[in-house]
């Protein structure tokens, strides 16, 4: 039997100063593969390449990454400063109503930094810019000295909601992860249920309420060394049971279709 087909949700990445790639980290593919036992599909972020219908008749779930590129504000009333950073346009078109599409069909997601905050602006919230600039936060940012062992390392405490889906799936009310974000939610969107907190209040863990399927988002990156992390390794496995009943769900009717 094949594996579920996972697409990877792609960053526009430049080259050399030349040549225009769609690309998505090594360590999210291999989480996919590795931890979550599924076929990782890098999609290129550009509705006019990839048609949100055709991406979920193809593939079994979505994983929306991480990126230096930030959401733009326009998607939730707001205008671009400098301190929104990046954006990559070509994406937002097409993750967001990816995202709710997903949602409502059933279609297992799982978000992680970027992808944390496009679910919260595809169900109507907002964000802040610049987390650290804020009255009691601390700054979430990727270190930036030291190598990716280093830039990766587990820093803070994440605190879960007795019953909440995280709860449940680690059986523990913390647990400890890495922080590299500038952004964080500001408002919740309409079905966006946070579940997680960093010890500053920061959103760190949320899952969308009333969803047809898994449908669970992370501020923190956990496809970093997802295969030994007590952390990691729960979430990329539940997401990998998810896809694989999606799936057997559309094998079985595709099976009745050919009857």
């Amino acid at each position: 039997m094949p594996r579920p087909v996972i697409g990877i949700i792609g960053n526009a990445h430049v080259v050399g100063d030349t040549y225009p790639t769609h690309a998505a980290g090594t360590l999210n593919s291999a989480a996919v593969a590795r931890v979550a036992d599924c076929l990782p599909l890098i999609v290129p972020a550009d509705p006019d390449m990839a048609p949100v219908a055709d991406l979920m008749a193809t593939c079994d779930g979505f994983m929306f990454t991480g990126g230096r590129p930030n959401v733009h504000p326009s998607h939730y009333g707001q205008a671009a400063t400098p301190a929104h950073g990046d954006f990559d346009r070509p994406r937002d078109a097409l993750v967001l109503p990816l995202i709710r599409a997903c949602v409502d069909a059933g279609q297992p997601i799982l978000a992680i930094c970027r992808g944390f905050q496009e679910v919260n602006v595809a169900f109507g919230g907002t964000l802040h810019a610049e987390v650290r600039d804020l009255p009691g936060r601390q700054n979430h940012r990727m270190p930036t000295d030291g190598d990716l062992a280093h830039k990766f390392t587990n820093c803070h405490e994440v605190s879960f909601v007795d019953g909440s889906p995280f709860h449940r799936l680690y059986g523990a009310r913390s647990v400890v992860t890495n922080s590299l974000h500038g952004q964080a939610i500001d408002r919740p969107g309409g079905r966006i249920v946070i579940d997680g907190t960093a010890p500053d209040g920061t959103a760190e863990a949320f899952h969308v309420e009333g969803a047809a399927g898994f449908a669970l988002a992370v501020q923190w990156h956990p496809e970093w060394n997802a295969a030994e992390d007590p952390v990691s390794r729960p979430l990329f496995a539940a997401f990998g049971d998810a896809a694989r009943d999606w799936a057997a769900g559309r094998r079985s009717d595709a099976r009745r279709l050919s009857a």
